[in-house]
């Protein structure tokens, strides 16, 4: 078995662990009313990207996400969160450097350079990782998050185990292209998805705010393509999808449950076609800049 199977088959005690740790860290993570700004790099963006939509929705103070190489330096924030699993990654050194907020990362290892950047820390070490390729962290970090603004419960880590003990749709790994949809905060795990599949398989992999699916992206749809929902489709896309021959695929679970299916399969295709999930192409664990590391 691989180490990224080994990472994504222990999420729900992970998450399980997060959430218990939210309340140990209030003074780290935003108050309501805080104006926010979350960053990260790669699948931590799309973490980033969720958590901010999560925030904003509900009422918490304005909240923006961004890949730590776009922050908008002439922006004010209260407080900037940096994700970031190996606490190495140069654009987020760089970001806590220089950015005028109070700063807060949550990594993996607590022996990193992240840990003199931020004025504040969370470690979530439980949830390192071995692969490349992050699937357990990102998660992990984006529970605490959810249960820091009550939006977490014991139902995600149930779906999760579900997520992991079904065994996947049926001949869902041969499709030859993915789009992964979502709405609000499942916007970011619908980017994420999408990313794993290119990350361990190779795949053709696109993700769209759902509404948006109609505009364009829809015409790559045929009989040979998947469309996989991340929460409650808008009325009549379904039926759309199905129309054009593609399968569609309904989110059942807790969307960040349906990421671990979306795991599932990234891994499940690259078995398929002889890849090692665990050492994708040119990829490395963190990505340290010439002089800046």
């Amino acid at each position: 078995m691989s180490h990224v199977e080994n990472e994504l088959s222990s999420q729900p005690e992970c998450w399980a662990r997060a959430a218990e740790l939210a309340a140990r860290h209030e003074n780290a993570l935003p108050a309501p009313g805080e104006r926010v700004a979350v960053v990260g790099c790669g699948t931590s963006s799309f973490m980033a990207q969720a958590v901010a939509a999560l925030r904003e929705g509900a009422g918490l103070g304005e909240s923006d996400a961004f890949a730590a190489s776009e922050f908008p330096a002439g922006r004010r924030y209260d407080r900037v969160i940096a994700l970031t699993r190996s606490g190495t990654t140069t654009e987020v050194l760089d970001l806590l450097a220089s950015v005028r907020a109070r700063t807060t990362a949550i990594t993996a290892d607590p022996d990193t350079p992240v840990t003199r950047a931020a004025d504040d820390l969370v470690v979530l070490a439980f949830a390192d990782e071995e692969s490349v390729v992050q699937t357990r962290f990102a998660t992990t970090a984006l529970t605490l998050l959810r249960a820091h603004l009550g939006a977490h419960t014991g139902q995600a880590v149930a779906d999760a185990r579900t997520a992991l003990a079904e065994p996947l749709p049926e001949g869902l790994a041969a499709s030859t292209q993915f789009t992964f949809l979502g709405r609000g905060w499942t916007c970011g795990l619908a980017q994420e998805a999408a990313l794993k599949m290119r990350e361990a398989s190779l795949s053709w992999a696109e993700a769209y705010p759902a509404m948006e699916y109609r505009h364009g992206p829809i015409a790559v749809s045929s009989h040979t393509t998947a469309t996989w929902m991340f929460g409650e489709p808008p009325a009549g896309l379904a039926e759309q999808v199905r129309a054009t021959g593609a399968r569609w695929i309904t989110g059942r679970l807790d969307p960040l449950a349906e990421l671990v299916r979306a795991q599932r399969l990234a891994v499940a295709v690259a078995a398929a076609r002889g890849l090692d999930p665990d050492r994708p192409r040119h990829l490395t664990r963190s990505v340290i800049l010439g002089g800046n590391a």
